[in-house]
């Protein structure tokens, strides 16, 4: 062997705030809108995504959004009553300009996430939504329907759903109306854009964080070690 030669070693990202608050998880608001209430069976129409990051103080504010309109995959169900309620019309000329198929946009938005999970040294991304069941259905089914298993950086199952964080702090569920009761303006007429609905929910959740400090000091052992401090506890599925 040379003398010259040596091997070259990979340098992990360092974690930073925003990784060692959520256990290496990188949180990122999603919202979709969907021609239907069945993920197996009906249209993605939308998808928008707002991932969190943390300013030096501990602060969490919104980074930059990624989001796509999306054409119907073959075979979707399209319900009227759904795309009455979202307004969107599928067969618009300007929506068919600017949309993209599933397996382009959701691979082009899963690579920035990648890239930014790695910038902030966080290992995968958790879900965060109003209802964040209903938008990892929709997220997951799209998912097997491109064949993009290996290319999503989102946890399969956790989330972290703002309804829960609405009723432990204000009493409600309603998206708007926890807005509104919280402090933050909430127009109506821009609802149901999955854009607007996703930003929304990003401000609601880094309100409700940035107000509330840690119950423990000792999350950050247990984010090193990842193991319970007694026998009493359970480590986390992931």
């Amino acid at each position: 062997m040379a003398s010259g030669w040596h091997m070259s070693k990979t340098i992990k990202p360092t974690k930073t705030l925003i990784a060692e608050r959520f256990r290496g998880f990188l949180p990122v608001v999603i919202d979709v809108e969907t021609a239907g209430f069945n993920a197996a069976t009906d249209a993605l129409l939308e998808i928008a995504c707002v991932p969190i990051l943390m300013d030096n103080d501990g602060n969490l504010y919104q980074g930059e959004p990624l989001n796509a309109h999306i054409e119907p995959f073959d075979g979707a169900n399209l319900e009227p009553a759904a795309l009455k309620f979202t307004g969107i019309n599928p067969d618009s000329p300007f929506r068919k300009a600017i949309s993209e198929d599933e397996k382009t946009a959701l691979r082009r938005i899963f690579k920035a996430l990648k890239a930014l999970k790695k910038e902030h040294g966080c290992r995968q991304c958790i879900l965060v939504g109003h209802n964040a069941h209903f938008d990892l259905g929709f997220l997951n089914a799209a998912i097997a329907r491109t064949n993009s298993k290996n290319h999503s950086p989102f946890h399969t199952f956790s989330v972290l759903d703002t309804v829960s964080f609405a009723a432990l702090t204000y009493g409600h569920t309603v998206l708007a109306k926890t807005c509104m009761i919280a402090g933050l303006e909430f127009d109506n007429q821009h609802a149901h854009s999955a854009l607007y609905d996703a930003q929304k929910t990003a401000e609601l959740f880094c309100h409700i964080v940035n107000q509330n400090t840690l119950l423990s000091t000792n999350h950050a052992n247990l984010t090193q070690n990842d193991t319970p401090t007694s026998p009493h506890q359970t480590p986390s599925l992931t």
